[in-house]
């Protein structure tokens, strides 16, 4: 099981300060320039990221090494020299995934039945208008550099912020997370259920959804990561069910509250019967098991009226509504 090692901690790239190295043979990397803590680290002033750059190239190919940064003399954390460079190629990005300011946009979440609004799925954006970068590249660079974790925590605190002052009591909010960062659910969630407790959110309103990047490896950790999330009483859901490694059978095996239809299997499914046989299939395998069904990617009227037909009990998708960062549900009654 990996560890929490870089959950929440920050690492930044000063423009001066001081260069950090660790190694088991730290002699062999000593220059005239470094000056010798103990056996194990040494250090150096910089005084431009250049220099940080020369000395990552020189160093860059030397096994058993790990650097950190600081504006003291004091020990910096000190990371494996393969991460710091991905986190140095990066570092415009990495600066922002710790410290930029995210905001959570909301998309609708309709009954196909009664046509009233039942939630809103909360999608992280960037708050700043000249940094560009999509939610996806945001997500691939934390991933690459170890990262993820914590932006996948400030995704959540942004998603439960979103409800006030907007959201109603009693509306559900669909909120994002990712797998492979909760290493330890009752250590790891913690930070989750403080800010439920902080932002006073009832926790039954809010439902936390396996989100489709993830490759589901070791199906027995997650389901304790989903129990853990119905312990403080909140909803789960398996997102994007039919694509990739989310499979119908993950149903009996995880027991979802929800469970969100891949779009790829909801577009024209008025004119595919493919389509139309494992929609059936997934919504009748759903009930059975007391699990409600969603289908996103809802683009055309068409589409909401076979989902309708089939006994699909949410909708969600662009003719309900874009994600925006207020609220916006806009009339759907035309829906037979």
């Amino acid at each position: 099981m990996n560890s929490c090692i870089h959950c929440g901690i920050s690492f930044d790239f000063y423009e001066e300060g001081f260069l950090f190295i660790e190694s088991n043979q730290i002699d062999q990397h000593i220059t005239d320039s470094y000056q010798k803590m103990n056996d194990y680290i040494a250090f150096a002033p910089y005084s431009s990221l250049d220099i940080v750059q020369s000395e990552l190239n020189r160093l860059k190919y030397t096994t058993d090494l790990r650097m950190g940064l600081s504006r003291t003399k004091r020990p910096a954390r000190l990371i494996d020299l393969k991460t710091f460079e991905l986190r140095f190629n990066e570092k415009e990005t990495v600066n922002f995934i710790q410290h930029g300011q995210f905001v959570s946009y909301l998309q609708p979440i309709i009954s196909l039945n009664s046509k009233e609004l039942y939630g809103y799925e909360s999608l992280l954006r960037t708050k700043d208008s000249n940094f560009t970068l999509s939610p996806w590249k945001l997500f691939d660079v934390a991933a690459k550099t170890g990262l993820h974790s914590l932006l996948d925590q400030r995704a959540r605190e942004e998603a439960v912020k979103a409800r006030a002052g907007q959201v109603s009591p009693g509306t559900k909010s669909f909120i994002n997370f990712l797998p492979s960062t909760i290493y330890n659910p009752d250590f790891c969630l913690q930070h989750t259920f403080k800010i439920v407790e902080k932002y006073q959110v009832n926790p039954a309103d809010l439902v936390f959804e396996v989100v489709e990047t993830e490759k589901i490896v070791d199906v027995g950790h997650l389901k304790k990561v989903l129990d853990r999330y119905k312990k403080e009483g909140m909803k789960v859901a398996l997102d994007d069910v039919g694509s990739g490694f989310s499979t119908l059978d993950m149903l009996e095996l995880l027991r979802p509250d929800y469970v969100k239809i891949d779009r790829s299997y909801i577009s024209h499914c008025d004119q595919d019967q493919d389509k139309l046989n494992f929609l059936k299939e997934a919504n009748e395998r759903a009930q059975a098991l007391g699990i409600i069904t969603l289908a996103e990617g809802i683009e055309r009227i068409e589409e909401a009226e076979v989902c309708a037909s089939l006994g699909y009990d949410l909708g969600q998708g662009y003719l309900f509504g874009k994600p925006a960062e207020t609220i916006n549900f806009p009339e759907v009654s035309s829906i037979r």
